[in-house]
């Protein structure tokens, strides 16, 4: 008997189904040393997009001066406001700062709030530092599409940035 061969000549299995060449895996895999970056980037995207979507839900403590505005600092052609995952972050940054001993008053927004909201009021390329003071365990928030609206990120024509 012979047997029922599938599309690109290939044998059927014992289901009918075609079984896969082992070179197909070889054609397929990434070329060597490109595997490793190209996963990394996938990663890495995945892994803020976990953050975003976690800060955007969460409220975060965001220091605010006498007007009752955010705190920002301007840094690389972006103005920053400056948001805290609890009161041990804003007393770390409080004493980086060298302002330690004084009063902090802040608000608790969500974090949603902050990119959807507050961002585009400010009217300059506008992102969100979360516990800056921490180093590593900082993250930023920049003013991109698919993290603030598409009106105000710096990277969409139309865009209130200028960066590309």
């Amino acid at each position: 008997m012979i047997p029922a061969m599938a599309e690109h000549g290939g044998k059927t299995g014992s289901a009918g189904r075609a079984r896969r060449s082992r070179l197909y895996d070889y054609a397929d895999a990434p070329e060597p040393g490109r595997q490793g970056a190209a996963d990394r980037v996938v990663r890495g995207r995945r892994e803020f997009a976990v953050l975003l979507g976690e800060f955007r839900r969460t409220a975060v403590l965001v220091p605010v001066d006498e007007g009752e505005a955010p705190l920002t600092a301007d840094f690389g052609g972006v103005r920053w406001i400056y948001a805290f995952s609890d009161e041990g972050a804003l007393a770390r940054f409080a004493v980086a700062r060298g302002e330690g001993a004084r009063e902090w008053t802040y608000q608790r927004w969500l974090g949603a709030r902050l990119l959807d909201a507050a961002v585009p009021a400010v009217g300059v390329p506008c992102g969100v530092a979360l516990d800056c003071a921490d180093g590593e365990d900082g993250m930023l928030f920049p003013p991109v599409r698919g993290v603030v609206p598409d009106a105000v990120a710096v990277d969409v024509d139309g865009g209130t940035g200028d960066v590309r």
